[in-house]
């Protein structure tokens, strides 16, 4: 056996073969290229050796620098795998000449069989059945001849390579005129060989092909036929075996008509000879001969219990043994589908990028080499994994191909998983009634919208967001107006937590690319669909091909949310949906929207009716003047601000600076006296303290400028903060937009869990909120801390922070371990105590903010 092997290869197969060879014993050297640097093959294998740039041309197809990496590492072998110089025969004879073994068919085989004209010879010969067609053709003219003869309609074939490059249908004289040179071209280009030649085409046809495998002795058995005759644009899509709805006969004599031809040529190794079967007459012609593993082997493997990968090194290496014994009995059916890196809604244009998520399902065997993070390049075929599974009948196949491809998942670039799904239910392949034609007839109903322009700043976010990993510094990111954001899932009958989209100041350019029923809310953005003013706050029928154009915000107002019907279908990432731009992760990519970007809509999950209309009670009163409720706390007077500090802040009108964002939004107004001169061991301003969790729109002082903390802004910080807006007033942070006028409202525990009750109402219900407030009374009708004790050892201090959050402060404001201990033990002791309501635990340095749900929990519990 050898001791080292070569794979030529990148991607599922070179994955395979390494496997292999480990499970063999024997050494793997993966050859990459500059751009697969980091691909899983690399790191599978014993050894790796970059082979040139990107190009296949100057790295996978490098013949004379995979030679000199086999001479250089002392490799006894090279499989090929498929593509590339699998079918070479200058490869292979140059590895033969240099003292290694090529892991295929010779080079005489390859030679005999690789080019189609001088296969349909051999094919002849051995008595089996041909198309009428011609040998190659020296000009135009003859070919006008020959299609005379023949029939039209005929098929412009190339002589050499495969994949459905270089074949053409020609329909009539004028066609075959049309389409000659560039086939000779493509040929040429692709193959270094421009021959081409006529066969008749078969209008209903399927594709059916019989793997082989031989000694290189004259032995040669057939492993059964798989039929693939799913393909689009002449490549396969889908592929299975045993091929449904043909006779028995016809089956043994596919199988006895490939064992002539392999037989005829002492054939070596695994290889596919490929027929074309009419419908119609229920009759098989010779199409071709594929010299080397193909990309669908894995339906055979799995129903005949075989590894012809290992069947390929064992005879390459003379250990192959008695073929005849070799062979077992078939058991049951195999599909296999391809999940490609192309966008269906978008006539299949390869994508690439980013993989954010890859989930595949257990039970079912997954040939791949992509996962979650993985960069798929522009440079190669776009096959991502092969999804095959296996069962007793093609009835459970069947089944376990549509379970598989509903709990499989890829995010980050476009796939066609979906389309497959749609393959896989459609009547003609559940019934097996298949055709090379039929995928052209099976309109492929896309759920997506593409995005034209992004518009300044669009992501997508769900509600509530990111709850849960405040502790390690991830925000919560989602909407920043939860309440429009909210309304318009409820107006198109989604539960409020779908995602959805927010649009900033101005927003995108969209393509519907299948019907779809939206909402828009929150500030009035200027929308047009195919020219035509939306309506917001309402349901709104998009039809396929549409152009939702939106525009900037024309009045008060500084965020617009789209809602879609059944939510756009983004992956969870840490619980949620939500993009997360600064961190580059959540929402459909890896940050906002941007021009080619593709929104992918659920095809289910609303859970309501559309709400046609939506009192204006009930809508959000967005202005340029604004009055937020909050409470008062975590840090006041007389600790960290003078009582005219505090009486200041509520009395003021503060402006809101330009530079904001999610991450905060600044405000322009009074400087603090300060009750303190610095902030003792935490800094030299008085604004600093010791680090302490923020709560999302607690209002910071960053010196001597305030800033409203948004859902995107830091976890811990180590600055005051006097006040925390409210949660039935948490929305209007997203509204405010610079030059706006802020004045903040303080207001009591109850009557902040009573705006609240009444928003939540007001969006169940769609009828009015309550008015929970009245006039000013004084500036801070509560005090910031709330409670204070000891725990017999050093006082304790609990602040409040808003109505959702507490934070408890151990000891004076000194570091000191032993309190960071204490803040340690109360920790534990909550997470093992686990109360119902409390969401969040943030440590700080010397206190612990609790973050709970004052709808579940109450403060004083």
């Amino acid at each position: 056996m050898f001791n080292k092997v070569l794979i030529a290869n990148r991607g599922e197969i070179a994955c395979r073969i390494i496997r292999t060879l480990k499970s063999l014993g024997i050494g793997s050297v993966a050859i990459y290229s500059e751009a697969d640097r980091h691909a899983p093959h690399v790191r599978l294998a014993d050894e790796a050796v970059c082979v040139g740039p990107a190009p296949v041309a100057q790295s996978y197809l490098n013949k004379e620098r995979i030679l000199e990496v086999c001479r250089e590492l002392r490799v006894d072998a090279v499989h090929p795998g498929y593509g590339f110089l699998s079918e070479n025969p200058d490869f292979a004879e140059a590895l033969e000449g240099a003292g290694v073994v090529f892991i295929g068919p010779t080079a005489e085989q390859m030679r005999r069989f690789g080019l189609k004209h001088t296969a349909r010879q051999i094919a002849e010969a051995s008595g089996v059945p041909l198309l009428p067609g011609t040998g190659l053709l020296a000009s135009l003219e003859e070919a006008v001849d020959k299609a005379e003869a023949i029939g039209y309609p005929v098929m412009l074939k190339s002589t050499a390579g495969g994949g459905g490059i270089g074949l053409q249908l020609c329909r009539d004289r004028a066609e075959l005129a049309e389409k000659y040179e560039s086939v000779q071209r493509l040929s040429l280009n692709n193959f270094s060989n421009s021959g081409i030649f006529l066969e008749k085409y078969v209008a209903t046809a399927r594709h059916i092909e019989v793997q082989i495998f031989g000694d290189g002795r004259g032995g040669v058995i057939a492993l059964g036929e798989r039929d693939c005759s799913l393909q689009r644009r002449n490549q396969k899509v889908v592929e299975e075996t045993p091929a449904p709805g043909i006779s028995e006969a016809t089956r043994e004599a596919l199988h006895q008509a490939a064992l002539a031809l392999g037989r005829a040529a002492h054939y070596a190794s695994a290889g596919t000879v490929e027929f074309i079967y009419d419908v119609a007459e229920e009759r098989f012609y010779f199409l071709e001969v594929n010299t080397r593993l193909q990309v669908e082997h894995g339906v055979t493997e799995e129903v005949f219990g075989v590894d012809l990968v290992a069947w390929m090194i064992r005879q390459a290496a003379g250990e192959l043994g008695d073929l005849a014994a070799l062979k077992p009995e078939p058991r049951g059916a195999s599909i296999e589908v391809r999940l490609y890196a192309e966008d269906p809604g978008r006539n299949f244009q390869p994508s690439s990028g980013l993989l954010t998520q890859v989930h595949y399902p257990l039970g079912c065997r997954i040939d791949g080499w992509v996962e979650t993070g993985t960069e798929v390049s522009p440079y190669y075929d776009p096959l991502l994994a092969k999804l095959i599974v296996r069962g007793e009948t093609r009835q459970e196949a069947l089944r376990q191909l549509q379970d598989a491809l509903a709990a499989t998942a890829l995010y980050g670039i476009e796939t066609n998983l979906d389309y497959l799904r749609q393959i896989a239910a459609s009547r003609v392949f559940v019934q097996g009634t298949v055709s090379t034609a039929a995928l052209g007839a099976l309109p492929f109903i896309p759920s997506a919208i593409e995005v034209l322009s992004p518009g300044a700043q669009s992501s997508i976010q769900d509600y509530p967001g990111r709850i849960g990993t405040w502790n390690v510094g991830v925000p919560p990111s989602g909407p920043m107006d939860g309440y429009s954001f909210r309304l318009v899932n409820r107006i198109v009958g989604n539960p409020e937590d779908a995602a959805g989209l927010e649009m900033t100041l101005t927003g995108p350019t969209l393509r519907f690319q299948g019907d779809a029923v939206v909402a828009l809310g929150g500030a009035p953005m200027s929308a047009r669909l195919d020219g035509v003013a939306v309506p917001f706050w309402q349901p709104v029928t998009v039809k396929a091909g549409q152009v939702l154009e939106l525009g900037g915000i024309d009045g008060a107002g500084n965020r617009t949310y789209l809602a879609v019907r059944h939510g756009f279908d983004a992956p969870l990432y840490l619980g949620s949906r939500s993009t997360f731009s600064l961190g580059r992760f959540g929402g459909h990519a890896v940050g906002v929207l941007r021009t080619g970007d593709v929104l992918r809509i659920r095809r289910s999950g609303a859970v309501a009716p559309t709400v046609p209309m939506v009192p204006a009670a009930v809508l959000p009163l967005l202005t340029r003047d604004w009055e937020i409720g909050v409470l008062y706390g975590p840090h006041g007077a007389p600790d960290f601000f003078t009582d005219s500090d505090i009486e200041t802040l509520f009395a003021s009108r503060y402006e809101v600076h330009f530079n904001s964002a999610r991450t905060g939004v600044r405000l322009i107004g009074p400087k603090p006296q300060w009750a303190r001169q610095d902030g003792g061991e935490a800094g030299l301003h008085p604004s600093n303290i010791h680090d302490n969790a923020y709560a999302v729109g607690t209002l910071d002082f960053t010196g001597d400028m305030p800033i409203i903390l948004g859902p995107d802004g830091p976890s811990l910080g180590g600055f005051v903060c006097p006040v925390t807006i409210v949660q039935g007033e948490l929305w209007k942070i997203g509204q405010l937009r610079p030059g706006d006028k802020v004045r903040f409202r303080a207001l009591s525990l109850a009557e902040a869990e009573a705006l609240r009750t009444e928003e939540d109402r007001a969006l169940r219900e769609l009828t009015p909120a309550a008015k929970t407030t009245g006039p000013i009374v004084n500036p801070f009708p509560e005090a910031a801390v709330v409670r204070q004790g000891d725990d017999g050892e050093v006082p304790l201090c609990y602040r409040q922070a808003g109505d959702d959050y507490l934070l408890v402060e151990f000891g004076p404001p000194e570091l000191d371990i032993n309190l960071r201990f204490k803040v340690h033990a109360l920790m534990d002791w909550l997470l093992a105590e686990k109360p119902a309501g409390v969401i969040e635990l943030t440590p700080g340095i010397r206190s612990l903010q609790i973050h709970y749900d004052s709808r579940r929990l109450s403060r004083n519990r």
